[in-house]
């Protein structure tokens, strides 16, 4: 019997879990029709799909939005995968492609980001060096946080942010003055345990979650 090759999500919402690839396309995407279904705000509907062709396997980009990577290079069309791959969708979901089931290993540890913030997206939580933040965050708050914590220090731009914030509205009535606004609130809050700047302003670009420790 041939062993199916497996996906392993390595951050996100979904750390840690696995797929088993089944089929001779396997979708990826936000859509619920997908074979692989990834919440995250920055994925396209249908993202991109794992392809079973001559004995291989491939990955294809679907046209998506953000992109898909494979080992840190942005790729157009399909690339072959092979055994230890990591795709990466739309940079803010990480998947080991194991080959088979016999090479996954008993355990598996998904990778931690080491810094002082921590967040817990499933009580909305924040937390540096241990300590809550209490009142919570507004929901908006905790949604850009939540999405530059998960972008590990890459810059998200002003047009993801109101993607990830304000979903649903395509940026009508949403200024530059708002998402400045929200930033201020959301740094504001941060200090109330730590006077280090979070989240960094890159200029012409977005803005990027500084989590070193310090």
């Amino acid at each position: 019997m041939d062993e199916k090759p497996v996906l392993i999500a390595r951050e996100g919402q979904l750390n840690g879990q696995r797929w088993t690839i089944e089929t001779n396309e396997f979708v990826i995407g936000r859509g619920s029709d997908c074979q692989m279904v990834l919440p995250e705000r920055q994925v396209s509907r249908y993202h991109a799909k794992i392809l079973y062709e001559n004995g291989r396997y491939h990955v294809e980009d679907l046209d998506s939005k953000n992109g898909t990577h494979i080992n840190g290079k942005q790729i157009t069309g399909k690339a072959l995968l092979q055994d230890g791959d990591e795709v990466q969708i739309a940079l803010c979901v990480k998947l080991l492609f194991v080959g088979t089931e016999a090479t996954i290993p008993l355990t598996f540890d998904p990778p931690t980001i080491e810094g002082n913030l921590t967040i817990d997206p499933s009580q909305r939580s924040v937390s540096i060096q241990g300590q809550e933040l209490n009142p919570p965050l507004s929901l908006a708050q905790f949604r850009l946080l939540e999405m530059l914590y998960e972008a590990n220090g890459a810059v998200c731009s002003r047009d993801g942010i109101v993607d990830a914030v304000w979903p649903g509205t395509d940026g009508l009535g949403v200024s530059e003055q708002a998402i400045d606004a929200l930033v201020r609130r959301l740094r504001d809050r941060l200090v109330e345990l730590d006077d280090y700047n979070y989240v960094v302003t890159v200029r012409g670009h977005g803005f990027r979650l500084d989590n070193t420790p310090h």
